[in-house]
């Protein structure tokens, strides 16, 4: 198998962590976003909807998805196991994995697609080209503020975001709050102590 992905990138990221953590060695691709290199045909012959992580598989067919990539290496590597492993740690994790996405991850999506000068034809991801929406960012702005703020106090409740153990909805608040700093221009700080104190406890977590 071959994963073709671009590691600074927010998407992308999250499975960096996931691996890293995992030990997982697997072939990799780097597709420069900087340079709009996904959008070219040499990885659109690939991946046609332009999006990136990707994981090819040795039959040929594709994950383009990062929860799916996810659960498709858990299962091939089950040690230090990131999405549960009894049902209800497995659902519990899923569902969180799903809300941050779409709560901080696609505010802070909606405020950089929204509102960066380089990507004024570049509202969505994808080959098409989608005008920006300025209000598209505003309302981000709001969303984005509710969601760290309930997640604050979520934080208050239990050490990592699914429970007791850190899990692959840390992985994925931890990307989403990087990108939250550099794509929306929103940092956690002391205004979210749970947070910033779970952050701590997730980076070493994740260095062990």
């Amino acid at each position: 198998m071959k994963l073709y992905t671009f590691d600074s990138a927010p998407n992308p990221a999250r499975l960096k962590m996931f691996i890293a953590y995992k030990g997982i060695d697997v072939e990799t691709v780097q597709i420069d976003m900087a340079k709009a290199a996904q959008l070219e045909t040499s990885y659109t012959d690939i991946v046609p909807e332009a999006t990136l992580p990707a994981l090819v598989l040795d039959d040929g067919s594709r994950l383009t998805e990062v929860i799916a990539i996810a659960h498709y290496l858990e299962g091939l590597y089950p040690d230090r196991p990131l999405l549960g492993t009894t049902n209800e740690e497995k659902a519990t994790i899923l569902n969180w994995n799903h809300r941050l996405f779409n709560t901080v991850f696609m505010a802070c999506a909606e405020i950089f697609r929204n509102s960066h000068p380089a990507y004024a034809s570049r509202g969505l991801p994808g080959p098409a080209d989608m005008p920006q929406i300025p209000a598209l960012a505003e309302r981000g702005r709001t969303r984005l503020g509710l969601a760290l703020t309930t997640l604050n106090s979520e934080l208050g409740l239990r050490p990592f975001v699914a429970g007791d153990a850190l899990s692959f909805a840390d992985i994925d608040l931890l990307a989403a709050i990087v990108f939250a700093r550099w794509g929306a221009k929103v940092d956690v700080g002391e205004e979210y102590p749970h947070l910033v104190e779970w952050r701590a406890r997730t980076d070493a977590a994740l260095q062990a």
